[in-house]
Formats: C-alpha cells, structure tokens, sequence
C-alpha cells in the first residue's frame, strides 16, 4: 500500500510572499536585523551570502540564526542558506534543520533535494533573493535595516 505524499516542493521565486531578505555576514548582522525588525514589528527574513553554506558551512548559518532569534524571541523570522550548486552542502543543510536551503544546481539535482527536503519539512529555492539588502559593506547595519525594512532601501 502506497501512501499519497504531496509532490515536493522546489520554489522558483523565493520572494513572492512579499518577502525581503537581508543577507548576513555575522552574528552582528543579525543582531542588527532583528533589532530593526522588532523596533518596526514586521517579521524579517535573513539570508546567507551566495554559497555560504560551502565556504562558512550548514552548522554555523543555523547557530547565529539560532543565536540571535534567542535574543529577539518577539520576531516572526524566517532565514534562508545558500548553498550554491553543492548538492552535498545542500542535505548537509537539510540534516542540521534548516527549513529553507536555495540550491543553484541543475534541475534534476534540484528535484531530488526537493523531494528529501519534503520529507524534513524544508524546501529548496532556485531563485534569485530580491528585493535584499546586503550588509557586508553596511557602516551601520541597523538603520540600513531599517530603512530597507521601512521601505526606504538606501544603505547608511
């Protein structure tokens, strides 16, 4: 007996909910983000640089998130690790519990994963994080973040 699974799921636009995402470098970054968030009560999205998740790794991506939601528990947050077209980096990201891994690989790589993220509740995204924020070159990441998040995207 077989049992119907919903197909898996490989999102092509990662922003149609109306999301914006700020990419992180650190655990400041996300700090910052998370405190311009909670000031502006709006739920945030944080993203990993393009292929974070081969250079910086699937372990360390989920502890500064898991690290700075403690700090901002009132956050609606989502985050988001790049793993570039490293399948491998991909389920290493699936394995540690992160729920959204953005995967650049060919399609039948993509299908795959989709189908094993499906089975841990995750989902694989293909396509490109806009609108976003960058932070690496912020002066002041907080109220870059804030502005981003109010609507005003010019970097500070």
């Amino acid at each position: 007996m077989r049992i119907a699974q919903a197909p898996p799921q490989v999102e092509e636009e990662p922003g149609r909910r109306g999301e914006r995402f700020i990419i992180i470098h650190s655990l400041d970054h996300a700090r910052s983000a998370l405190g311009a968030a909670q000031a502006l009560a709006l739920p945030l999205t944080l993203a990993s640089a393009t292929g974070a998740g081969g250079y910086a790794g699937p372990p360390w991506f989920k502890s500064v998130i898991d690290l700075a939601a403690a700090e901002f528990p009132g956050v609606t947050l989502s985050a988001v690790l790049d793993c570039g077209e490293e399948a491998g980096t991909a389920l290493a990201a699936l394995r540690h519990g992160l729920r959204r891994v953005r995967f650049t690989g060919g399609a039948a790589a993509a299908a795959r994963l989709a189908d094993i993220a499906g089975q841990h509740g995750a989902i694989i995204e293909r396509g490109d994080l806009r609108p976003a924020l960058d932070l690496l070159d912020c002066r002041d990441p907080e109220a870059s973040c804030r502005a981003f998040l109010a609507g005003n995207a010019g970097a500070v």
